[in-house]
């Protein structure tokens, strides 16, 4: 396994690649931290894509003022090992400086859907987002770049980036990965105490019992919702920040739960904000 730590390695390597027939890259940008999440991610890359790079970088633009940039995990020899034990080919981690040049003055911006969801929280946190998965794409030029939908939102506004620039990358998106407890994989539950994780696991009691309501035929937003809120309302150490239903695409709000509707939420547990989320069968 290779490591680049510029745009000028990771471009030179994938343009090699393409041009000789029957070879395809897969990207899976990652902030590291790496967990099962992340290795469900290569592994799918590595089933359909001859050639695998996955990008570890800790976009500083996606981070708010008051967030949690500077204590993110970073645990890269372990990522790296991770990596490389589930088919990687290239690991790619540039510095902020490669990334984003002294004088950087371009942004990329998804209107509307980036202020839905979480964007309506973290303000300019989409916006870090797809500028920075534009800059990954445009580096690696990959056939399918993978994601998980447990970024469900972050999931509806780099599709329609790809859309909208007419990138020519197509976007995968693979199954939340949970604990056996429920909680799904992030890699800011390693900032949970013990009780906070026990606290944190109203967000999958909230995404079982609506999928339970909705199952039976309820298809009443409100009454979706307040069964979710009553779970919380059971954690009084929980923060919610949001409980919605809404276009998987395009995250405006419904009034009626149909299938295909993605149910989300997003909490804080102690200074913890996590998100979980599932599409209504």
């Amino acid at each position: 396994m290779e490591i680049f730590y510029t745009v000028a390695e990771l471009r030179q390597w994938s343009r090699t690649l393409r041009s000789k027939a029957g070879n395809s890259i897969g990207l899976v940008p990652t902030m590291g931290a790496l967990h099962s999440g992340h290795a469900s991610l290569i592994k799918a890359a590595r089933a359909s894509c001859t050639h695998v790079a996955v990008s570890i970088f800790v976009n500083p633009t996606q981070f708010g003022p008051n967030e949690d940039f500077s204590r993110y995990p970073r645990t890269f020899q372990a990522d790296c090992a991770l990596a490389q034990s589930e088919g990687a080919d290239v690991i790619f981690a540039p510095a902020v400086e490669d990334l984003y040049p002294a004088g950087a003055a371009t942004f990329v911006e998804v209107e509307a859907l980036s202020n839905r969801l979480d964007g309506a929280s973290r303000p300019g946190h989409f916006r870090g987002v797809a500028t920075v998965v534009a800059k990954l794409l445009i580096a690696a030029e990959p056939d399918r770049a993978f994601f998980g939908q447990k970024d469900a939102a972050q999931v509806a506004v780099i599709r329609r980036m790809v859309a909208d620039l007419r990138i020519a990358t197509e976007i995968v998106v693979c199954p939340i990965v949970r604990d056996p407890d429920g909680l799904a994989l992030s890699s800011r539950n390693s900032y949970l105490s013990p009780a906070e994780r026990s606290q944190a696991l109203a967000l999958s009691r909230a995404i079982r019992k609506v999928v339970e309501l909705a199952s039976t035929g309820e298809r009443r937003v409100a009454t979706l919702i307040q069964a979710a809120a009553d779970i919380f309302a059971a954690e009084p150490a929980i923060r919610v920040d949001y409980i919605a239903l809404v276009d998987p695409s395009t995250l405006e709000p419904l009034e009626v739960a149909t299938p295909g509707t993605l149910f989300a939420v997003a909490a804080s547990v102690g200074p913890t904000r996590l998100i979980d989320n599932t599409i209504l069968k």
